[in-house]
């Protein structure tokens, strides 16, 4: 059967997606040309400004397609896990595990904050990740595992933290070594809202 408009674009849409998003983790975005995305893509510049605008509209693209599977690996980390407070622990673990991928490093870490702006970038991050643990933490106060306290502003910091640590990890010379020093870190200040923690 002859493909539709709307499959033509769905392909269009998705060659351009995959051809930015090797090129940018392989070099960051100011060294990728948006004529060379096109032509990696297989399609014409139009296509580019038609879907997406600018160069700049389709690495947001990219940086959304990312945050999204990384929104379900941490998702599933914490459905599978067998208590609350290890979930919250094992999908920490698993986000900051992500952090040391090279495409995660580069384009979530290094240069979305830099493209997009301090404040897009954390609107990006708050939309993926700050509903995820607004929800682990409600059901960790509705559990009793964790203090009643403002949970909004308890997930809030929490991400902040999370953040900072996967920016730390980016930025990091070893980040496998700095990685692991933050998830202890973490799971050390996580381990401490436990209700019955030790002093």
């Amino acid at each position: 059967m002859p493909r539709t408009q709307q499959d033509r674009s769905s392909s269009t849409k998705a060659a351009l997606m995959t051809a930015a998003r090797e090129l940018f983790a392989e070099r960051g975005y100011q060294a990728v040309p948006a004529d060379e995305i096109v032509r990696a893509a297989g399609v014409t510049r139009g296509a580019l400004y038609h879907h997406y605008s600018d160069k700049q509209g389709l690495f947001r693209a990219v940086v959304e397609e990312i945050e999204r599977e990384l929104t379900v690996e941490v998702q599933q980390a914490f459905g599978e896990s067998p208590d609350l407070m290890s979930g919250m622990l094992n999908a920490t673990q698993v986000f900051l595990t992500a952090c040391m991928r090279d495409e995660v490093r580069q384009i979530s870490l290094t240069d979305a904050p830099a493209v997009l702006g301090w404040a897009v970038w954390r609107e990006i991050e708050a939309e993926y990740g700050l509903g995820l643990l607004v929800g682990m933490l409600e059901k960790a106060v509705e559990d009793g595992v964790i203090e009643p306290q403002p949970v909004r502003t308890l997930a809030q910091l929490s991400l902040s933290a999370v953040m900072e640590a996967a920016r730390m990890i980016a930025d990091a010379e070893d980040p496998e070594r700095v990685g692991a020093e933050v998830q202890q870190v973490l799971g050390g200040w996580f381990a401490s809202l436990l209700r019955n923690s030790p002093a």
